[in-house]
């Protein structure tokens, strides 16, 4: 299951990585909105993709700084 889903999720990522490049191009309206509606597609099902694959959510406690959860120095 792992071995199909990575590269689904490699490609949703190219994808929304194309797409936010050419939203800093020039484009028409038309074009800007599909592009935008396409990205926002992407992103949902990117985010849908890898809440299936990666069910374990990771969350820090409160007020807990990153570099302490890391180990690093403070």
């Amino acid at each position: 299951m792992l071995d199909e889903d990575l590269p689904r999720i490699r490609a949703h990522r190219n994808n929304i990585s194309r797409y936010r490049r050419l939203l800093k191009t020039r484009l028409s309206d038309l074009e800007r909105q599909f592009i935008e509606r396409r990205l926002s597609e992407e992103q949902t099902a990117l985010a849908a993709l890898a809440s299936n694959t990666f069910p374990v959510e990771l969350t820090w406690p409160k007020g807990a700084t990153v570099s302490e959860n890391a180990g690093g120095a403070p």
